[in-house]
């Protein structure tokens, strides 16, 4: 009965992941010769090449993006059960490690976690970073979740969950004066303090494109990509400002900046992303359920 060698099989899943013997030497603390002999062994037990070089890189053969699926799931997995068993218990099933993209706003991160916030069985840990770092933690399960205002999809050697859990109207907003009630869209544009989201943010594409319909030109007084530091600005600096409606509702509450329009056909959609796991966390649950609940 053969038996698949997995420690060389994490050799190859480091080469495949670094597309490079020399580096992927280095991180395993290994010689290249001795990295290149595991290789060959690995290779000769499953009976096919797993990569072709071109110049000093190495490029998967088809069977060996095939392999790497595998990898990827044998390891993922290992880090899964590292992750729940780590000091010799389970405790870490009440841990929720969630993940935001670094622009989302702070009041929807709140809004969604509010359920379980102040519960003494469960530890929140909370992280910000783009997108691409979060998904690279999620994969090896040091993240339980990424609350993000981008879709993902799936490939050949992803797993992702990805559901829309919320839709905002994005809005103008601005000092709580007579100008709000008399404000004409997209008139009173042209001489406005404009205060939009920076040029990589779907909303300001999608604003863009309204205004372009429209045949109007405006010249933004700030475009800010932070939507924290975007409603600082909506605050504080009399101007008016593109924002979906949960950035600023503190301040919408309390009178200190008022609804000038609803941009109708402007919208922020917020997507909850998960991996596939083989244990399901209760906490993790009933966020979802709550917010596709009241998504729905």
């Amino acid at each position: 009965m053969r038996h698949l060698n997995f420690h060389h099989l994490h050799y190859f899943w480091v080469v495949a992941k670094e597309g490079h013997l020399t580096r992927a030497a280095r991180q395993l603390n290994v010689s290249q010769s001795a990295l290149s002999s595991q290789i060959r062994q690995l290779q000769e037990q499953l009976g096919h090449e797993l990569f072709t070089r071109e110049g000093r890189s190495l490029r998967l053969t088809e069977f060996g993006h095939l392999v790497l699926e595998y990898a990827e799931s044998i390891f993922n997995l290992g880090s899964e059960l590292l992750s729940l068993t780590e000091s010799g218990n389970l405790q870490h099933l009440h841990r929720l490690r969630i993940g935001s993209v670094a622009t989302l706003s702070r009041n929807f991160q709140d809004n969604f976690l509010r359920p379980v916030i102040g519960e003494t069985e469960v530890k929140l840990v909370l992280r910000s970073a783009s997108l691409e770092e979060l998904l690279e933690l999620l994969s090896i399960h040091k993240l339980d979740l990424i609350l993000s205002n981008r879709s993902v999809v799936s490939d050949s050697s992803t797993s992702w969950r990805c559901q829309q859990i919320a839709e905002q109207n994005v809005c103008i907003v601005g000092p709580s004066c007579e100008a709000a009630k008399t404000f004409r869209f997209p008139d009173d544009l042209v001489n406005a303090k404009l205060l939009l989201p920076g040029p990589s943010s779907d909303i300001r594409s999608q604003f863009d494109t309204l205004l372009s319909q429209m045949g109007v030109e405006i010249a933004p007084y700030a475009e800010v990509d932070d939507m924290a530091m975007l409603r600082l600005l909506a605050r504080d600096s009399g101007g008016l400002a593109v924002v979906p409606e949960v950035v600023v509702q503190d301040e919408l509450q309390t009178g200190r900046l008022e609804k000038y329009c609803v941009l109708d056909n402007i919208v922020e959609r917020f997507y909850a992303i998960t991996a596939k796991r083989h244990l399901e966390l209760l906490p993790l649950k009933k966020l979802l359920k709550k917010a596709q609940a009241e998504f729905i």
